[in-house]
């Protein structure tokens, strides 16, 4: 395919123009627009460089005037902020403060309109170029939560008995020293499950995975960036949450791909949310280590 054709074809397939008698030509699009898409001549706003449009839709939200016409997003999906509810810098800054990986769940289930919030906040993330190529599948059946606790702690087994032989112990305990102490948190993982002490879900009563396309180069990054999302919307709506780290590091060592076949998932598992309601709630928050900030 020759890129005259390519542009052709993008052309009828993205639909983008400026309502003349709308725009008073302020230049916000142009200077808003990554892909410089947008460009003022003789006094007018021209679509410059269609085919460059990543569909991130800052033009159609910049626009005071609702001057621009985009295919991608028809007034259906344009919403006017409302900044009246807003919140504060500083409330903002007290949820932020607030937040805290909560392991004490309750036996009560997270409601589904709350796990939906949750998704949503998750959704409005940032993704590298716009991809949005972020999904998420919801675990809340007993069944299949079992199965996340049991294929993390296989994992865990597999690799304390590499880590366990003679010549693989001496190496890393010389040479990765990070990895060999490693080795005696996985093992008090291993035993913590065969005393019947669940340390993996912690009585989650939902897990979120947050997956992206397996050959996703910011994968791992969009994925991370839903996460926050989804955290300071759980912890504004009440819902205790952690980062599922465990599960985290045996499914990225997976080569046969085993737990996304499992959920029926196309792609590779970058991050994972543990959610309940509290069985406790904190009462203060906790400052942090001397913040370390450099200046040039």
């Amino acid at each position: 395919m020759n890129s005259g054709f390519l542009f052709s074809y993008i052309d009828d397939y993205m639909k983008i123009e400026i309502n003349k008698d709308k725009c008073r030509v302020c230049g916000a699009c142009e200077a808003i627009c990554p892909s410089r898409v947008f460009k003022r001549e003789d006094g007018k706003m021209t679509v410059h460089h269609r085919h460059a449009c990543i569909d991130c839709g800052h033009c159609v939200a910049v626009c005071h005037d609702d001057a621009i016409e985009h295919s991608s997003f028809p007034a259906s999906k344009v919403h006017e902020i409302n900044k009246e509810i807003l919140p504060t810098a500083d409330a903002v800054l007290e949820l932020c403060r607030s937040r805290r990986s909560n392991r004490a769940f309750s036996t009560r289930s997270v409601p589904r309109e709350m796990i939906d919030a949750i998704l949503e906040a998750a959704h409005t993330a940032p993704t590298a170029s716009n991809a949005q190529g972020v999904e998420y599948t919801v675990v809340t059946s007993q069944e299949h939560l079992e199965f996340i606790r049991r294929h993390t702690i296989k994992g865990y087994e597999k690799m304390y008995r590499m880590l366990s032989m003679p010549v693989v112990k001496q190496l890393i305990k010389i040479f990765a020293p990070k990895t060999y102490s490693m080795r005696k948190k996985i093992k008090r993982v291993i035993k913590e499950d065969r005393k019947g002490r669940d340390i993996v879900l912690r009585g989650a009563t939902a897990v979120i995975l947050i997956h992206t396309p397996r050959d996703s180069r910011f994968g791992r990054d969009d994925a991370n960036l839903a996460y926050q999302n989804a955290s300071l919307m759980a912890e504004s709506l009440g819902v205790s949450q952690f980062y599922g780290g465990f599960i985290c590091s045996v499914v990225r060592r997976d080569k046969k791909q085993i737990f996304e076949k499992h959920f029926g998932i196309d792609g590779a598992v970058q991050s994972v949310m543990a959610l309940g309601m509290p069985a406790i709630k904190f009462h203060s928050y906790i400052d942090r280590k001397e913040l370390k900030v450099k200046s040039f």
